[in-house]
């Protein structure tokens, strides 16, 4: 039995992967946006401070987008097993994660290598310039390392969480490790009656970890495929859906500083670790899409869809580009344009580059992760 891909949750994927693009964006040449730091701020008046406390932090919160994409990668891992009841999907799918994951990865790494090499990393100089020193400036500035970097590559970041090279790899042992983890949870206990109480304390369990997010994206599956009348009669009513996405909205754009949000409008929420209001908020809007017919159609639009089917090697390779090109662009140019108009420019550039790369990865790189799923689902097919 085939089941249908759910398109829009895939535009939804694509989307968070440009939050966390434009975050680092922000992080490196706008960092006053984020720490509200007046010697880090480059528009009029202040205005980066102003922008970071308004709800238009939400386009560069990449806390929020990261729990996001945990909580729909959660979410998705399972979701055939609970249309079919097949468990020989979660073996396939467990056989196949580390190499759907593990070629681009390397790839990337290999480029990364090669441009410290050359020494094409001119994220610290230009963090001087951006006054982002306690965060742009630390990237790779360190000798490279051919083993290290193949170390990092092939299991250091699927186990360990390894990222020196590419900082982004951080959440790669969360997507590998977390996917065992709801793999598990659908073989072993998905029928029992009383899984909640264990969902719960599992949960408890998690609270400290980033594996939270994907686990509560599990348990949002299995909740939307169970057969209770009650859960139907919540999913069907529209103005509660609406308030799960005001909801949603209101708690993901919960600035990711952990402070300065005193006279905002999360001024009154107590002050508790800032992943919390994050995971909150992107199951809230999860929900909400799941339920809702006009957001499934929003996140259905082409350019999300196209975002979407890029969106891994987005992630993987973005950072990269921000650290060499944009940073060498920024301190070509800022003398001569101004520093805002540059970064106006430099926004444009790296953007375009990043999707071009983004694409030549999924066309070339992708596809040999493709290769070695079919392989093992022949293996499976056989037996």
């Amino acid at each position: 039995m085939e089941t249908k891909k759910i398109v829009y949750l895939d535009g939804l994927k694509g989307l968070g992967c440009v939050i966390v693009f434009l975050t680092h964006f922000v992080y490196a040449f706008y960092y006053g946006m984020y720490h509200f730091q007046p010697e880090s701020c480059h528009l009029p008046g202040n205005l980066d401070i102003a922008v970071g406390k308004s709800p238009l932090n939400l386009f560069f919160n990449g806390n929020t987008a990261v729990r996001l994409f945990l909580v729909i990668s959660g979410y998705l891992l399972c979701r055939n097993f609970f249309l079919t009841g097949d468990k020989s999907r979660l073996v396939q799918s467990a056989w196949k994660r580390y190499l759907r994951l593990m070629p681009a990865v390397l790839a990337v790494n290999a480029v990364i290598f090669v441009c410290m090499k050359l020494g094409l990393y001119y994220n610290t100089p230009a963090a001087a310039v951006a006054g982002s020193e306690k965060w742009f400036a630390g990237f790779n500035a360190f000798a490279p390392s051919l083993s290290g970097m193949l170390k990092e590559s092939l299991y250091g970041c699927f186990l360990f969480g390894s990222n020196d090279y590419n900082g982004v790899l951080w959440t790669i042992q969360i997507l590998f490790l977390g996917a065992y983890l709801d793999y598990a949870l659908a073989a072993f206990v998905s029928r029992f009656r009383f899984r909640w109480l264990l969902y719960g304390v599992l949960a408890a369990a998690l609270l400290r970890t980033d594996f939270l997010s994907i686990c509560l994206g599990y348990v949002l599956c299995d909740l939307m495929h169970t057969d209770w009348s009650w859960r139907k009669r919540l999913c069907g009513c529209r103005p509660l859906n609406w308030l799960l996405l005001a909801a949603g909205l209101y708690f993901m754009s919960y600035p990711s500083s952990g402070f300065g949000y005193e006279g905002t409008i999360w001024g009154s929420l107590p002050l508790v670790l800032v992943n919390y209001y994050h995971i909150f908020g992107a199951l809230c809007f999860v929900t909400a899409v799941l339920n809702l017919e006009p957001l499934q159609q929003f996140f259905s639009m082409r350019g999300f869809l196209y975002l979407g089917r890029i969106s891994y090697s987005l992630y993987l390779i973005h950072f990269l580009v921000t650290a060499t090109f944009g940073a060498w662009f920024l301190l070509a140019f800022y003398e001569i344009l101004g520093y805002n108009l540059t970064s106006f420019l430099n926004l444009i550039l790296i953007s375009g580059i990043t999707v071009l790369l983004s694409e030549l990865s999924c066309r070339y790189v992708e596809p040999l992760s493709k290769k070695g799923e079919v392989l093992i689902g022949r293996i499976f097919d056989r037996r």
